[in-house]
C-alpha cells in the first residue's frame, strides 16, 4: 500500500486553519504582554483626563490597580493560548475580584470572592455615586461610590479595547473605547481632557496599532517572521489620520465650544436646550459662550429683577443640595402663601410675564415671592417652606406665564430693627454640619463676630466677600481643583480668594449660620439685559422686555429676618445687583447696575429703541422664541449620529470580511501565503453558497468549486480557473509535500509569488460576483456566511463547553460506580486485565 508522506507539523487539517507552530503548542511570546502594556497606557492616559472631574489624585491609584489587574489577566490567559471567550471571561472575573478587593474587602471571602453581604454594600456605594452625580458639581469629592464606578468603567474599557484590538482584529476601532472615556471630561471640564491626557491616550493608541501591526495576522506570533517595511508606514498613517481628525473634527461639528480639542474646548451637546440644573451645571452654564437656555421676560418692577428657580437649603457638609420635600408639596391651583407674616409697612406688587423658550428644567423661574401664576401648562406643585415651584411630569420648555409677586419695601433701618429671635421656620435652615473647617469658623468670627445685630453681621460678611481681597473668576476654581460646593471647597475658596457665585453664596450662607442667622441659597438668573422691545400685558400696558441666558445663571444667599422674611444679599463681586438696603454708602442708579455682566460676556451691540410688540399677553399661549442655532442643529446632529451608528452596525460583517481578506493577502511570512490564500478561497466559496465538506479533499472541492461557481474555463473566467488550479496545487504541496528545507523554491515546487496570489484572488472574486445573482452578491458582500458562521461558533463555544463538562461528569460518575461495584465483588481494580491492556495501548500510542 502506498501511503502519503507524513505532512509537516505546520500544515493545516481543516479548510479554515492557519499553519500551526512547528513544535506542538508554541509559546505566545511577548505579544500578549506588549499589547497589555499598550492598552494599559492608553486607558490610564484617558483616565488622567478625569482629574478635574474628580478632585485631587487619590482616586487614580485604585483606578491604576484595576487597569493593570485586568490587562495583565488578559495577557496571562492569552499567553497560554486560551480561547477568546475564555480570555474575556477571565477579564470580567479579574475585574470583579479587584473591585471586591478594593471596595468590599470586609464583606468578601478571602478578600476577592463576593458574598451575600457584598451586595448591600454594592447597593450603598451605587446610591452614593448616584447622589454625587446629582448633587455635586465637578470636581466632585472622590468618595468610595464614585471611585468604584470609575474603576469599573475603566476595567470594562480595558476589556472592550482588548476585544477590538486582538480577537476581533480591528485595532484601529479600539480608539472608540478610548474616545468614550474622553467624552465625559470633554463635556464637563472647561479645559476639556487636557493636553497631557490626550498625549498619553494618543501614545497608547499608537502602541496598540504598533503591536497589532508588528505581529502575525490573527493575533498569533510567528517567531523569526520577517517584518514588512510597509507596516510602520501604515501604522504611522493610521495614527496620523486619527489624530488629525480628532483635532479638526470639533471645528466642523456644532456643539463644540471655541478652541481646539483637547485643550480649550468643551463639548456641549445640549446646546440651547439645556436647562439650569441647580448647583451642578452652574459653572458650566456660566462658561457657555453661546448663551444657551435663553429666557425673556417683561416686568413692571422698578428695580432689577432676579428670577429664582429653586432653593438650596440642605447642607450636609459634603455639598449643598435642594430638598424637594415631596411629601409636603401643594398643587399649584390657587394663591401661594409664604407661610410667615411680613411686618413691613409697605409691600410692592410686581407683575412679570415670562417666556422660557428653550430653557428646560423641572423648576419654574419666577420672581420672589410669587402669589399667583397664570398660563402654565401641565401640573405643578409648590413647596410651602421655600415657595419653589416644580413640575410634575412636565418642564419649563415652551412655557409662557404671568407671575404676580410681592416683596416688602426694605431699608437698612428696617433690617437693623429686625433683631428678634427667629420663630416659625424649619430647623433645616439653621443646621450647622459638624465638620466645618477651622478657616471657615475663624473667618466668620473675625469678620462678623463683633457685629451686634443680624443685619450688621450680614453686611459685614457681604462687605468682606465683595472687598478687593476677592476676585471673580470662572477658571480659578477649576484650575485649583475646588470647583464645587462642599466644605472642603469652601475652605480652599477662602484661602485662594477667587471663585464665582457658587463659592460666594456658599461662603456667606455658611458663615451666616455660624453667626446664628438662618440661611439658604437661591439658584436662578441674575437680572438680564434689555432687548429693546416691549410686551403688552393685560392690565399693565407695554412693559420693557429683558433677556437672560446661561451666562446669567446665578446663585445668591437669602437670610431670614424675623418679621421680614427671607432677604436676598449679593456677595459676588461684579455679578448681579446689590440691593439698596445692602449698599455701603449711596445706592447706585438702576441703569448702572444693569451692567452686571461687564467683562463676562461679549459686548452687545447698542440696544434698539423700545417699540411696542404686537403680541398681547393676557393669557400666554403663543410659541416660544429665542432658540439658538445649536438648538436647531442638535436634533439633526443626534439623528445623523444615530443613523451613522446603525449604518456602522449593518456594515460590521462587511468590514470584518474585508479586514480578514486584507490580512490573508498580506502575510507576514512567505510560508503563510498559500494556506491563508486557500482559507480565502474556501471562504469565498462559503459566501457564494458552496462551503467545503468536512472530509472533502482540496482537489475534490476545487473541482466542485470551478464547476458550480465559475463559467467556462476557456471563456471570460479563464483567469479565475487558473487561479483556483494554482492555489489547489500549491495547497496540496503545502499539506502533503515535503517540509521546506530552507533552499530556494526550485525543483518544480509550487510556490506562487505573493503578487500572483493577490491577482488570482482578485480575479476569482470578480468572476464570482459576475456569475452570481444579485441577492447572492449582496449577501456575500454585506452578510457573508463565512463571518456569520464564525460568529455562531463563538456563541456556541460556552454551550459546547458546558456539554463537554456535563458528559465528563457523567463518565466520572459512571466510572466511580463501576469501581465500587467491582471492589464489592472482590476483584482488585488495579489488577484487572483491562487496565494493563489500556496502559499498554496508551504507552504504544505515546511512542
Amino acid at each position: 500500500m502506498t501511503m502519503a508522506p507524513a505532512r509537516p507539523a505546520d500544515s493545516g487539517h481543516e479548510a479554515h486553519n492557519n499553519p500551526a507552530p512547528p513544535a506542538g503548542r508554541a509559546r505566545a511570546g511577548a505579544y500578549p504582554w506588549a499589547m497589555a502594556v499598550a492598552i494599559s497606557v492608553a486607558v490610564c492616559g484617558a483616565a488622567l483626563s478625569l482629574n478635574g472631574v474628580l478632585r485631587g489624585w487619590n482616586w487614580f491609584w485604585p483606578a491604576l490597580t484595576t487597569v493593570l489587574a485586568v490587562s495583565l489577566t488578559l495577557a496571562a490567559m492569552r499567553s497560554v493560548r486560551a480561547g477568546p471567550l475564555l480570555v474575556a471571561a477571565g477579564g470580567f472575573i479579574s475585574l470583579a475580584a479587584v473591585l471586591t478587593l478594593t471596595f468590599f474587602r470586609s464583606s468578601s471571602f478571602l478578600w476577592v470572592f463576593p458574598t451575600g453581604a457584598t451586595f448591600p454594600d454594592l447597593d450603598r456605594l451605587m446610591r452614593r455615586a448616584g447622589e454625587t452625580v446629582l448633587s455635586e458639581t465637578a470636581p466632585v469629592a472622590p468618595n468610595a461610590g464614585i471611585v468604584m464606578v470609575v474603576c469599573a468603567v475603566l476595567g470594562l474599557a480595558v476589556i472592550l479595547v482588548d476585544a477590538l484590538a486582538v480577537p476581533l482584529g480591528m485595532p484601529a476601532a479600539s480608539g472608540t473605547g478610548l474616545l468614550a472615556l474622553l467624552v465625559v471630561p470633554a463635556m464637563i471640564k472647561p479645559q476639556s481632557v487636557g493636553a497631557w491626557s490626550f498625549a498619553a491616550t494618543a501614545a497608547g493608541y499608537l502602541l496598540i496599532l504598533a503591536c497589532s501591526q508588528g505581529f502575525a495576522p490573527d493575533g498569533r506570533i510567528q517567531p523569526g517572521a520577517p517584518r514588512s517595511p510597509g507596516l510602520a508606514r501604515r501604522a504611522a498613517l493610521t495614527g496620523a489620520v486619527a489624530l488629525v481628525a480628532t483635532l479638526l473634527l470639533p471645528l466642523a461639528i456644532p456643539g463644540f465650544d471655541q478652541g481646539t480639542f483637547p485643550q480649550g474646548s468643551r463639548l456641549n451637546p445640549w446646546g440651547g436646550t439645556a436647562g439650569l440644573n441647580p448647583m451642578i451645571t452652574l459653572g458650566s452654564s456660566l462658561r457657555a459662550p453661546d448663551g444657551s437656555g435663553r429666557i425673556t421676560y417683561a416686568t413692571n418692577s422698578a428695580t432689577p429683577l432676579y428670577l429664582r428657580s429653586v432653593t438650596v437649603d440642605n447642607f450636609d457638609g459634603d455639598s449643598w443640595g435642594p430638598d424637594d420635600r415631596t411629601a409636603s408639596r401643594v398643587p399649584l391651583d390657587g394663591r401661594i402663601d409664604p407661610g410667615y407674616a411680613v411686618l413691613a409697612d409697605e409691600q410692592v406688587r410686581v407683575v412679570t410675564a415670562v417666556d422660557t423658550g428653550s430653557f428646560t428644567s423641572p423648576y419654574l423661574p419666577v420672581p420672589y415671592a410669587p402669589e399667583t401664576i397664570r398660563g402654565l401648562g401641565g401640573e405643578w406643585t409648590w413647596d410651602p417652606a421655600t415657595l419653589s415651584i416644580k413640575g410634575t411630569d412636565t418642564t419649563t420648555r415652551r412655557q409662557e406665564y404671568v407671575v404676580t409677586s410681592t416683596e416688602p419695601k426694605l431699608s437698612a433701618a428696617l433690617l437693623a430693627q429686625a433683631s428678634g429671635p427667629v420663630r416659625g421656620i424649619p430647623d433645616d435652615f439653621s443646621r450647622i454640619p459638624g465638620n466645618v473647617p477651622d478657616i471657615v469658623k475663624t473667618t466668620a468670627k473675625t469678620v462678623a463676630g463683633a457685629a451686634g445685630t443680624p443685619y450688621q453681621k450680614a453686611m459685614a460678611i457681604q462687605r468682606y466677600l465683595r472687598s478687593s481681597e476677592f476676585t471673580y473668576s470662572l477658571q480659578s476654581p477649576v484650575q485649583g481643583g475646588y470647583d464645587g460646593n462642599g466644605l472642603s471647597v469652601l475652605a480652599d475658596f477662602l484661602q485662594q480668594k477667587s471663585g464665582y457665585c457658587i463659592h460666594y453664596a456658599s461662603a456667606m450662607a455658611v458663615m451666616a449660620r455660624l453667626e446664628g442667622i438662618p440661611s439658604r441659597i437661591a439658584v436662578g438668573y441674575a437680572p438680564g439685559r434689555l432687548t429693546g422691545a416691549t410686551i403688552t400685558v393685560a392690565g399693565q400696558g407695554a412693559l420693557p422686555e429683558y433677556e437672560a441666558d446661561a451666562r446669567d445663571a446665578h446663585a445668591w444667599p437669602e437670610l431670614y429676618f424675623q418679621g421680614l422674611g427671607w432677604v436676598p444679599f449679593e456677595p459676588t463681586p461684579s455679578r448681579g445687583v446689590v440691593p439698596d438696603y445692602a449698599v455701603d454708602g449711596p445706592a447706585p442708579a438702576v441703569p448702572d447696575t444693569l451692567g452686571n455682566n461687564d467683562g463676562l460676556v461679549p459686548d452687545a451691540a447698542p440696544a434698539p429703541s423700545a417699540s411696542a410688540s404686537a403680541t398681547a399677553l393676557p393669557v400666554p399661549g403663543g410659541t416660544g422664541s429665542g432658540e439658538g442655532d445649536a438648538a436647531r442643529v442638535m436634533p439633526w446632529l443626534l439623528s445623523a449620529a444615530a443613523v451613522l451608528g446603525v449604518l456602522l452596525l449593518a456594515a460590521a460583517p462587511h468590514l470584518a470580511r474585508s479586514a480578514t481578506r486584507t490580512r490573508r493577502l498580506n502575510p507576514r511570512s512567505p510560508d503563510q501565503a498559500v494556506p491563508l490564500a486557500w482559507n480565502e478561497l474556501t471562504d469565498l466559496g462559503t459566501d457564494y453558497g458552496l462551503p467545503a465538506g468536512p472530509s472533502e479533499s482540496p482537489r475534490a472541492y476545487s473541482a466542485r468549486f470551478r464547476e458550480t461557481l465559475l463559467g467556462e474555463p476557456d471563456g471570460m473566467d479563464r483567469e479565475a480557473h487558473q487561479a483556483v488550479a494554482l492555489l489547489t496545487s500549491a495547497f496540496e504541496h503545502h499539506r502533503y509535500g515535503r517540509p521546506d528545507d530552507g533552499s530556494p523554491p526550485t525543483r518544480g515546487r509550487a510556490h506562487p509569488a505573493a503578487q500572483d496570489i493577490k491577482a488570482g484572488v482578485a480575479a476569482l472574486a470578480d468572476s464570482l460576483r459576475q456569475n452570481a445573482t444579485l441577492p447572492r452578491r449582496l449577501r456575500a458582500a454585506w452578510l457573508p456566511p463565512s463571518v456569520i458562521r464564525r460568529l455562531g461558533l463563538l456563541v456556541d463555544v460556552p454551550f459546547r463547553a458546558a456539554g463537554t463538562g456535563i458528559r465528563k461528569a457523567f463518565h466520572v460518575a459512571a466510572h466511580a460506580r463501576n469501581s465500587r461495584s467491582t471492589a464489592q465483588d472482590g476483584a482488585p481494580v488495579a489488577g484487572r486485565p483491562g487496565a494493563a491492556a489500556d496502559d499498554g495501548v496508551r504507552g504504544t500510542g505515546g511512542r
